[in-house]
């Protein structure tokens, strides 16, 4: 049985997944490799399959008919990954923003103390290559807003690559994560601290994606902005932790 579970959502990648299937699970023999796929018609789903073979008992697929979020994805990936027992569990993207290199050292934080351990474009050492300036500048106010909001210990608190120790899934009450665009991050974040859980921040570089087309939009950026307000309140009310 593999230890580490990595999922990816996809929707339209399949000029990227071909090449991030083999740069995952080379990273190490005890990672198994989860595609949540939103029924993509440029065929990422059949690619996948293509390299099952190559991969059993490693490479896993689960179809949904048509985009229902990246929240819900991740949900869909963590009750899966619970009940087949995997230790660790991970977030990225598929379009190399986040590198497979970096892997066993979200891992390895979370193996020696750390209950969720962040990629993270802004604690030292991290950075961003291939981004605007502007870009650069939004994003790090944005999570400057949630750390005022929230009172959140972390920098990169809209980060998409994250490792959770099962411990963490198995706390919370997963059925009260209600985002399912870029706000999702935050309120899984939020939701593993406020249940007492310890966040380590380890410095990545992120790069732009260089194939596909990005998902970003208006109404996910307004989810997000919109959304920590609701999660701050929430929480006066309502804890997170089963």
């Amino acid at each position: 049985m593999t230890s580490s579970l990595i999922i990816i959502p996809t929707y339209k990648e399949v000029e990227n997944i071909g090449l991030m299937i083999p740069a995952v699970l080379d990273q190490d023999p005890s990672y198994a490799l989860l595609i949540v796929d939103d029924g993509s018609p440029d065929g990422t789903a059949d690619a996948v399959r293509g390299l099952m073979k190559q991969y059993p008992d490693r490479l896993h697929l689960l179809e949904r008919p048509g985009k229902q979020g990246l929240g819900t994805a991740y949900i869909l990936g963590f009750r899966w990954a619970l009940e087949r027992g995997y230790s660790f569990v991970l977030e990225m993207d598929a379009d190399f923003s986040h590198d497979p290199k970096d892997l066993p050292r979200l891992i390895k934080a979370c193996s020696e103390g750390a209950d969720v351990s962040v990629g993270s474009r802004y604690v030292k050492g991290g950075r961003v290559e291939n981004w605007p300036a502007d870009r650069v500048l939004i994003s790090k106010g944005a999570s400057i807003y949630v750390r005022l909001i929230t009172w959140m210990p972390v920098r990169d608190t809209t980060a998409g690559f994250v490792c959770y120790k099962r411990e963490v899934l198995e706390a919370i009450d997963l059925d009260k994560i209600r985002f399912i665009g870029y706000a999702f991050q935050i309120e899984m974040k939020y939701a593993a601290w406020r249940s007492g859980f310890r966040i380590r921040e380890i410095p990545i570089t992120f790069k732009d994606r260089v194939k596909g087309s990005s998902k970003m939009s208006k109404g996910i950026v307004k989810e997000a902005a919109l959304g920590v307000l609701s999660i701050r309140w929430k929480s006066l009310f309502h804890a997170y932790r089963k």
